[in-house]
């Protein structure tokens, strides 16, 4: 049967397959899964001023929200420890209330250590890294901006 069909579409076809193959790939965040298998929560559960972020600082919210457990275990070093963030996760989540609403902090809207962190967190958590070891990480690679805003 293919070789009833013209050169031309078959290209085309072979295009229109590797095109939609690259585009659910870039997509899959918004189901709660990032392209490479970190636990996101739904874009459509962030803030406006989050969703129309840049892309690192959207999945950045993401991971926070669904990833409370990791990120506050993972101290920041922009110097917003007086504004009483004792984590990383604090940047990014003022409170969950008792209903399960998600109260954001905008804190990390403008700020890129907060986020720089979090996407190392991310790809370290990628390479099988733990907890441990990414705190480890944060500590040497960034202590060098302020302290840190864990008690």
């Amino acid at each position: 049967m293919l070789s009833k069909i013209s050169p031309v579409w078959l290209s085309f076809l072979v295009v229109a397959v590797v095109f939609s193959g690259l585009l659910s790939a870039c997509s899959s965040s918004a189901d709660g899964q990032s392209e490479h298998g970190l636990k996101l929560a739904p874009l459509n559960e962030m803030p406006v001023e989050v969703r129309n972020a840049p892309a690192a600082v959207r999945e950045a919210y993401q991971f926070a929200a669904a990833n409370p457990d990791i990120l506050k275990s993972i101290p920041c070093y922009c110097g917003c420890g007086p504004m009483g963030h004792e984590s990383n996760y604090a940047c990014y989540v003022s409170e969950v209330q008792a209903d399960g609403t998600v109260l954001f902090d905008g804190h990390s809207l403008g700020c890129s250590i907060c986020v720089d962190i979090t996407q190392d967190t991310m790809r370290l958590l990628q390479e099988g890294k733990s907890v441990a070891e990414i705190k480890e990480f944060v500590d040497q690679t960034y202590s060098r901006f302020g302290p840190s805003n864990m008690p």
